[in-house]
């Protein structure tokens, strides 16, 4: 039984160190190998529990490892260079076998508002046409707020945003089934709301696109499929 924790804890530091270094500025598709080497999927679930319902524990949770996840990272490394590339004011981050896009919303939406700014179409619709090139993803979507306002109407507002940047998406020729969006109001802050500048950092739309099971399958039999 000791052994067994012990494995189970060694796979656990692994993944962690792993979905750290994927939110710098470690970006290889060689994350998906070492995932595998050390812990493989079942590590990957046990990292995606460990950081709830957000963006990168969607990613670590669908984590497959080996082979395979090098595989998915390959296919992840070249739509997030497009990412990088194509979206203006988004942050690009490579996560395991996964990307994550990050909004500030204030470059989306108007204030109090769940409306896509016509300006920001352009980007959603960017983001579109990368998502339909790679067709085998699913996707994420989810709104935060700062703490201005009480926690009911930052929850609806963080839940409508969501929801707006998923149907702008769709409207561009994404498949609505690709999409899951959720709001957490004010509930999962990256900064103190101390300050304008913190404030501004929380009110943000975060995606995650990470493998549907067509690709996992794909991988593991060596077959990724080709992009567009």
């Amino acid at each position: 039984m000791d052994a067994v924790m012990k494995g189970v804890r060694g796979a656990v530091v692994l993944a962690l160190v792993i979905a750290v270094a994927g939110c710098g500025k470690w970006k290889r598709t060689a994350m998906g190998t070492a995932i595998g080497a050390g812990a493989g999927g079942a590590a990957g679930a046990l990292i995606g529990h460990a950081a709830g319902n957000t963006a990168v524990g969607a990613i670590m949770g669908a984590a497959v490892g080996g082979a395979a996840g090098a595989a998915i990272g390959n296919y992840m490394d070249r739509q997030a260079a497009e990412m990088q590339r194509d979206l203006e004011g988004a942050t690009v981050e490579r996560v395991g076998e996964g990307i994550k896009i990050t909004f500030a919303s204030g470059i989306l939406f108007p204030t109090n508002s769940a409306d896509v700014q016509p300006a920001a179409r352009e980007n959603v619709q960017k983001l579109a046409g990368i998502l339909n090139k790679y067709k085998d993803t699913k996707v994420l979507v989810e709104g935060h707020t700062d703490s201005t306002g009480t926690a009911q109407y930052n929850q609806g507002l963080s839940e409508r945003r969501a929801a707006s940047v998923a149907s702008v998406a769709e409207g561009f020729g994404v498949q609505a089934n690709r999409f899951q969006t959720v709001g957490y109001g004010f509930s999962q802050p990256v900064a103190l709301n101390d300050t304008p500048e913190h404030k501004a950092l929380n009110r943000r739309v975060e995606i995650a696109v990470f493998a549907n099971e067509r690709l996992k399958e794909a991988a593991q039999q060596n077959r990724l499929p080709a992009t567009n």
